[in-house]
C-alpha cells in the first residue's frame, strides 16, 4: 500500500482508463475489416486485448523495478537494439508490409524493433548525459559519443524505410540534451544539423517526397496519394460535435485505409465527435503535465532526464499522428500512443509509462 501511495496514482488510473478506451475504439474501427479478411469481427480486438494484458503486466514490472537498474543494462540494451534493427534488413528475416520492411517474426509473432529503439535510446542518452554533466562544455568528450550511436540507429531505421520514427527518436533524444547544461552554441549547431539532415532525406527520396506533396495538396491526386487524407477529412467532418455514435462510422467500411491503426483518430472523431477528440487531447495534456512534474521531482539526474525523454517522446508521437490525420503534417505511419492497433507499440509504450511511474515513486519530497 505504501508503494501505491508514493507513485503517481492519478497517472496510473488515467492510463488504465485511456488504454481501455483505446481497446474499445480498436474493436469499433476494425470489425468491418476483420469480418471481411478473417470472418471474425473480434480478430483485432482479441489481439489488442492480449497485447494490452501483456503490456499491463510489463508496466507493473517496470513500475516496481528501480529505474537505476537500467544504467547497468545500457550496453546490453543498445547492442540488442542494433542487432534487431540490422536483422530487419536481412532478406527472409525482415517481414515486408506496405512496401516497408519494419518487422521481424519471433515465434510467429511480428515485432517492430524500432519500438524497442525508442525506449532504449532514451535510457542510453539519459545515462550518458547524467554521468557527463561536468564535461558537457566539451563537445568531443561530453556531447558527441551518444550522437554517433544515434546516427547509426537513424540510418538503420531510415533503411526500412521509416523516416517518421527516425525523426521521433532524434527529437526525443534531442530533448534530453536540451534539459542538460549543454552550451547553446552546441545545441544550436546540432539542431541545424538535424533539420538539414531530415530535409535532405525527405526530398531526395521519391517515396518520402510524395508523402510531403500529398499532404500539402491532397486534392491534386484524389484517387492515389491524397486518397487516405481526403477520407480522413470526410470522417472528421461527418462527426460534428457529438458524432454518429459508437460503432456507426461509415468511413471504416472500406473507405479509410488503416482505420484501426494510424488513422484511428479519424474514426474517433466520426463516432464520438468533437467531444471524443477533446477526450483524447485532454488525456495527452494530462500525461504531459504529470510527466513534467515527475521529471522535476526526480531523485537524480538520470531519472530527471529519462522522465523528460519519455514524456516528450509519447507526446511528440501523439502530435505527429494527430497532425497527419488532420493534414497539418505528412503521413508517416506513426501510431497514436495507447490507442492505435499494434502490439509492439502498445507494449513498449506501457513499459515506458511503467518506468515513468517508477521514477515518480522515487521522487524527492
Amino acid at each position: 500500500m505504501r508503494f501505491f501511495k508514493r507513485i503517481d496514482l492519478s497517472l496510473l488510473i488515467g492510463l488504465a482508463f485511456f488504454i481501455s478506451f483505446g481497446i474499445m475504439m480498436v474493436y469499433s474501427a476494425s470489425f468491418p475489416y476483420a469480418t471481411i479478411r478473417f470472418e471474425d469481427t473480434e480478430y483485432y480486438f482479441h489481439r489488442q486485448l492480449f497485447w494490452a494484458g501483456l503490456g499491463f503486466l510489463l508496466l507493473i514490472l517496470a513500475m516496481i523495478i528501480p529505474y537505476k537498474v537500467y544504467r547497468k543494462l545500457v550496453p546490453i540494451l543498445i547492442m540488442l537494439t542494433m542487432i534487431l534493427l540490422f536483422l530487419v534488413l536481412v532478406p527472409h528475416v525482415g517481414v515486408e508490409r506496405n512496401f516497408s520492411t519494419r518487422w521481424i517474426s519471433i515465434g510467429g509473432i511480428l515485432f517492430q524493433p524500432v519500438e524497442l529503439a525508442k525506449v532504449t535510446m532514451l535510457i542510453y542518452f539519459a545515462y550518458f548525459y547524467s554521468r557527463k554533466e561536468e564535461y558537457i562544455d566539451n563537445f568531443k568528450k561530453g556531447v558527441a559519443p551518444p550522437l554517433i550511436i544515434l546516427a547509426i540507429v537513424f540510418a538503420l531505421i531510415l533503411k526500412q524505410p521509416d523516416l517518421g520514427s527516425s525523426i521521433l527518436i532524434v527529437f526525443s533524444c534531442g530533448m534530453i540534451l536540451f534539459f542538460t547544461k549543454i552550451p547553446f552554441r552546441h545545441l544550436f549547431l546540432l539542431m541545424m544539423t538535424a533539420v538539414i539532415g531530415v530535409l535532405f532525406f525527405a526530398i531526395t527520396s521519391p517515396y518520402r517526397l510524395e508523402r510531403i506533396t500529398s499532404f500539402i495538396a491532397p486534392f491534386d491526386d484524389m484517387e492515389d496519394s491524397g486518397y487516405q487524407l481526403i477520407n480522413s477529412y470526410i470522417s472528421i467532418s461527418t462527426g460534428g460535435i457529438t458524432g454518429l455514435g459508437l460503432g456507426n462510422s461509415v468511413q471504416k467500411l472500406g473507405y479509410l485505409p488503416e482505420a484501426h491503426t494510424d488513422f484511428i483518430m479519424s474514426i474517433i472523431a466520426e463516432e464520438l465527435g468533437f467531444i471524443g477528440v477533446l477526450l483524447v487531447i485532454g488525456f495527452y495534456f494530462f500525461f504531459f503535465t504529470r510527466g513534467l512534474l515527475i521529471a522535476r521531482r526526480a531523485a537524480d539526474s538520470f531519472g530527471k532526464l529519462l522522465a523528460f525523454g519519455i514524456t516528450f517522446q509519447i507526446i511528440t508521437q501523439a502530435f505527429i499522428n494527430l497532425g497527419a490525420v488532420l493534414g497539418f503534417l505528412p503521413i508517416t505511419g506513426i501510431p497514436l500512443p495507447f490507442v492505435s492497433y499494434g502490439g509492439s507499440s502498445l507494449v513498449i509504450m506501457m513499459i515506458s509509462a511503467g518506468i515513468l511511474l517508477n521514477i515518480s515513486y522515487r521522487k524527492v519530497p
